[in-house]
């Protein structure tokens, strides 16, 4: 935690007197409203002081969790990439797969329908 120049104006500002009340407390003296209140005053910076290390450890957190994120990103954009080229590769297979089909049972329509055609000028020149 870095602290600010108001951060330390304020503990410097405040800790001789908590000094003070402490040496009187433990000589049993009584607390005033006054030594209350500066007693509440070091409490609620060290709150705060607190609720900063808290914030500071969720924000690293949060950008470690971004990193990961961003990580992880960048792998199923690859993988994305890579399986979009798989498929266009097998696309194209199956495209030539059917073109090569087609293109047989058509020399097999032409060569059935020739076939035909020869038997029946034959059977009509017997």
């Amino acid at each position: 935690m870095s602290k600010t120049n108001v951060d330390d104006i304020l503990i410097e500002m405040i800790t001789p007197k908590v000094e003070e009340i402490e040496q009187r407390f433990s000589k049993g003296k009584g607390l005033s409203q006054d030594d209350i209140n500066t007693l509440l005053l070091k409490s609620q910076y060290n709150h705060t002081n607190h609720l900063d290390l808290k914030l500071n450890e969720v924000t690293n957190s949060v950008t470690a969790l971004e990193g990961k994120f961003t990580a992880l990103e960048s792998k199923f954009d690859k993988k994305f990439i890579e399986l979009e080229g798989k498929f266009t590769l097998l696309a194209e297979q199956v495209e030539h797969s059917i073109q090569k089909a087609l293109n047989k049972n058509l020399y097999m329509l032409v060569g059935a329908m020739g076939v035909f055609l020869i038997l029946s000028k034959l059977i009509d020149k017997i």
